[in-house]
C-alpha cells in the first residue's frame, strides 16, 4: 500500500533503512526524490518496475540537497531516464554539472578509498537537463504540484519538496533523522543533523518552523521514511539544536575539542532516547548513531571555528 503514490525506496547506503530516496507516482508519470549512491541505482529501477512504470515514464529527478549519500547516484540515474531533467537548488547545480570539486570536498572529509568504495564515480549531468529551482519553484508532475522551498540550516545548498496534493514534506536533512530502531509507543525518536560543512542553528530552527507552518500531516526523511506528528518532533528538534549549540560552545576551549564534544552528544541523545522509552544501552545506540555522533560533532567544530572567525 503506497499513499498517494509514494513509494520510499531503501537506497542501501550503510546499512537497511537508514537512507532513503522516495518515487512519486501520478498517473503514468513518475519523479524520483533524491537518488543515494551509484550504488542505489538497481533499487531505484526496481521501485520504477514494481510500480508498473518504465524508465522513459519518470520526469524529474528532484534533489534536497547535494550530499552525496543522497545525490551522488544523480549522473549515473540520469543516464538511465531518456525523458528526465534533474532539479536542484541553484547553489547545488554546478556540483552535479561538474562534481570534481563535491567529490574532492568530501574525499578530504571520507578518505579516497572510502569514497570510491561507498560511492563510485560522479558521473557528471548534462547541463541542458539541469533546472535550477530557486525558492517557491513548482514543479509539475501529471498536474500533481511538487513545491521546492528554500531550508537553509542544515547546508546552504537545501530544499525541502512540499508535495500539495498529499500535503507531507520531503524533507531531506532539514527535519532531522529518525531510525525506525527507536520506535516505540511514544512514537518515532528524532536528532537534528549538524554535518559538516555548512550547519547554521538560526537558518536550521528557521526552516523547521516554516515547514511546520505548511501543516502538513507528516514528513519524509531522507534518515529514514515518514515520521509524525509534525509538530511535537519539531519541538524535540529546536530543544535538542540549542542543546548541541551549547555542548559545543561548552567544548571551545577543551584541548579534545572534538572528543568533548562527542561524549557530550552521546549522553544528550542516550538521555533523550531513555526518556522516549528506548531500553537499549549506551553502546546499543552508538551502533545506531555513531556515525551520527561523529559527523554532528565535526559539524558543531566547523560552526565553532566560522563562529570565531
Amino acid at each position: 500500500m503506497h499513499p498517494l503514490g509514494i513509494h520510499t525506496i531503501d537506497t542501501g547506503f550503510v546499512r537497511t533503512h537508514f537512507d532513503a530516496a522516495y518515487l512519486v507516482v501520478e498517473g503514468n508519470r513518475a519523479a524520483f526524490i533524491d537518488c543515494g549512491t551509484n550504488h542505489s541505482l538497481p533499487r531505484l529501477l526496481a521501485a520504477l518496475e514494481n510500480a508498473g512504470l518504465q524508465p522513459e515514464d519518470v520526469d524529474w529527478l528532484i534533489l534536497t540537497h547535494v550530499h552525496l549519500d543522497h545525490a551522488g547516484g544523480a549522473g549515473e540515474l540520469m543516464a538511465q531516464l531518456p525523458h528526465a531533467r534533474l532539479v536542484v537548488h541553484p547553489r547545488g547545480a554546478r556540483h552535479m554539472i561538474d562534481p570534481s570539486q563535491l567529490w574532492a570536498g568530501a574525499s578530504a572529509v571520507y578518505g579516497e578509498q572510502t569514497m570510491q568504495r561507498e560511492y563510485g564515480r560522479l558521473r557528471p549531468v548534462p547541463v541542458e537537463r539541469v533546472i535550477e529551482s530557486a525558492d517557491g519553484y513548482r514543479i509539475d508532475l501529471a498536474g500533481r504540484t511538487l513545491e521546492c522551498l528554500e531550508t537553509p540550516g542544515h547546508a546552504r545548498h537545501h530544499q525541502a519538496i512540499h508535495d500539495h496534493k498529499a500535503n507531507v514534506i520531503f524533507t531531506g536533512d532539514t527535519f532531522g533523522l529518525s531510525y525506525r530502531d527507536f520506535d516505540n509507543a511514544a512514537g518515532p525518536f528524532i536528532v537534528p543533523t549538524t554535518t559538516p560543512v555548512q550547519f547554521d542553528p538560526q537558518a536550521l530552527h528557521a526552516s523547521i518552523r516554516r515547514l511546520v507552518a505548511l501543516e502538513p500531516v507528516a514528513m519524509y526523511l531522507t534518515h529514514y521514511g515518514r515520521v509524525d506528528p509534525v509538530e511535537k518532533l519539531a519541538q524535540d528538534l529546536h530543544e535538542q539544536i540549542d542543546a548541541m549549540v551549547a555542548i559545543a560552545q561548552g567544548a571551545k576551549d577543551a584541548p579534545d575539542r572534538h572528543g568533548f564534544i562527542k561524549e557530550g552528544l552521546t549522553a544528550l541523545y542516550l538521555e533523550r532516547a531513555h526518556l522516549h522509552g528506548w531500553q537499549g544501552s549506551r553502546d546499543e545506540l552508538l551502533v545506531l548513531l555513531g556515525m551520527d555522533v561523529e559527523l554532528n560533532a565535526q559539524g558543531l567544530g566547523v560552526w565553532l571555528d566560522h563562529a570565531k572567525a
